[in-house]
């Protein structure tokens, strides 16, 4: 057999780049692929090698320390482990890394100052800050082309030696904006311009560096919100997210609706994936002003969530719609479930995965539900209250005669009851397929018995059903 040139190999080891076993056995082939292998497996696992080694992993990030570095930490009182490489590893594994996370530095700072055996004081929060200031520096000036960075400290880090080359080709960026100020989000404004990404935790007020960054962006695509401890409204985040709404396609806010100006969602007309949690009332004013045309994921948590309104931006999508996922407590919004369902099965000939809501009278738009969406894979229904106890059957007959072959994973979440019967002619309507997943809440009323829970397990011994935490529920009750 002809050897591989080393472009093939290369090509072949990124295939497997998913499949971690895999790509260790190659390690072992001999020297060339170890040599390939390794920058793949450190571009993508670094922290899994921390995850089951934290003694070696510090060792091996602390050992490319400059001398420098090492000096001034002694001369702070800060020791090193006794265990760290006298000389460098085979590989610099510093330099192949490419996502840069605040958690695995401040892991490394745990291991060193936990030797030690210092207290946490005043005297451990300055070691601390001072040993992060020093790994900082290290990754920032040995590597190149990071692709994701998770920026949740106080450090400069636009201003270490390297930046320039570290993160001029940065894709995604996740800042914590009790850490980080806006004049080192101006200086890393100058430097990324490439993010394609961009995640924002603890937004309490306008922060200029951070519509720098926004505005500095040429082909921003996704951008989250996590809005908390107001302080100002975010007039000019606002202006600066309508400046890019024509690249972005991915949108998510959460909390605290009232400091952001929510009329600036009329503007994001090509989105395809929005996320919203825990909206105020302000929202739903701007619900039926609202139209994406090209929406596949729409994801809702709201403590007042109105279905009706919900309806009319499903039925501007277009038929794009893949993903609807819908959590409320607001009770009152029942009444209007079924007009969901109905829009869903009219104009959502796409979707594959659905969590919502149902009550009683709601029956006859699941039928048409599962007759119309034929691409449906993950189906939930939940109720939200506990009126709804004796349809549990008529639901599962329905679901028999008229579920698409798709669709394999059922999570019913009500107070409904059962019978073991209509568990038995459900399950059977899997004939000849698989049921993925029949996750069901057992917890109400005691309607779920042991001959409910037989019956899986006849069906699990089959191969019909995969998976059921009515399995796990009977292994439980078993070792008790």
């Amino acid at each position: 057999m002809e050897k591989l040139n080393v472009d093939c190999l290369i090509l072949i080891f990124y295939e497997l780049r998913k499949d971690e076993k895999s790509l260790y056995s190659c390690l072992l082939v001999n020297k060339e692929w170890c040599h390939l292998v390794v920058p793949i497996l450190w571009e993508k696992y670094p922290y899994l090698f921390f995850k089951k080694s934290r003694e070696n992993f510090p060792n091996i990030i602390l050992s490319y320390l400059p001398n420098s570095s090492k000096q001034l930490l002694f001369d702070n009182a800060i020791s090193l482990p006794l265990t760290i490489f006298s000389k460098p590893p085979t590989f610099n594994y510093v330099s192949l890394c490419k996502y840069l996370r605040d958690e695995i530095i401040d892991n490394i700072i745990r291991v060193v100052l936990f030797k030690q055996g210092i207290s946490k004081n005043i005297d451990y929060l300055q070691k601390r800050e001072l040993l992060k200031q020093e790994i900082y520096k290290l990754f920032i000036s040995q590597c190149k082309n990071v692709k994701e960075l998770e920026w949740k400290t106080s450090q400069p880090l636009p201003s270490f030696p390297g930046a320039l080359t570290c993160f001029s080709k940065l894709y995604s960026l996740n800042i914590d904006l009790r850490y980080v100020s806006s004049n080192n989000l101006h200086e890393m404004a100058q430097i990324c311009k490439n993010l394609g990404e961009l995640i924002a935790s603890n937004c309490s007020q306008d922060t200029p560096g951070l519509i720098s960054l926004i505005d500095a962006q040429s082909n921003l695509k996704s951008i989250s919100f996590n809005f908390q401890f107001k302080k100002g409204r975010c007039e000019e985040l606002s202006k600066a997210l309508i400046r890019k709404c024509y690249t972005i396609k991915d949108l998510s806010l959460f909390w605290s609706f009232d400091i952001i100006l929510l009329s600036f969602l009329t503007s994001f007309i090509n989105l395809k994936y929005l996320k919203i949690y825990d909206t105020e009332k302000e929202f739903v004013r701007y619900l039926v002003n609202l139209k994406f045309p090209s929406l596949q994921f729409l994801d809702i948590n709201a403590k007042l969530l109105y279905f009706k309104e919900l309806a009319i931006i499903i039925e501007r999508t277009n038929g794009n719609l893949s993903h609807v996922s819908l959590h409320t407590s607001n009770e009152s919004a029942a009444e209007n479930t079924g007009i969901l369902l109905k829009t869903i099965s009219i104009h959502c000939p796409k979707i594959e995965n659905l969590i919502t809501y149902i009550i009683p009278k709601d029956l006859i738009y699941v039928k048409s539900l599962l007759m119309n969406c034929r691409n449906l894979k993950d189906l939930h229904f939940k109720c939200l209250n506990g009126n709804n106890s004796d349809i549990g059957d008529e639901l599962l007959n329905i679901m028999a005669k008229f579920s698409p072959k798709s669709l394999i994973r059922i999570s019913l979440i009500g107070d409904w009851k059962y019978s073991a019967n209509a568990f038995e002619k459900y399950f059977e309507s899997y004939r000849g397929r698989k049921l993925h997943d029949f996750y069901i809440n057992y917890y109400f009323r005691n309607h779920i018995t042991n001959e409910h829970v037989d019956v899986v397990i006849k069906y699990y011994n089959e191969g019909i059903i995969v998976d059921s935490n009515l399995l796990a529920h009977h292994s439980l009750m078993n070792n008790v």
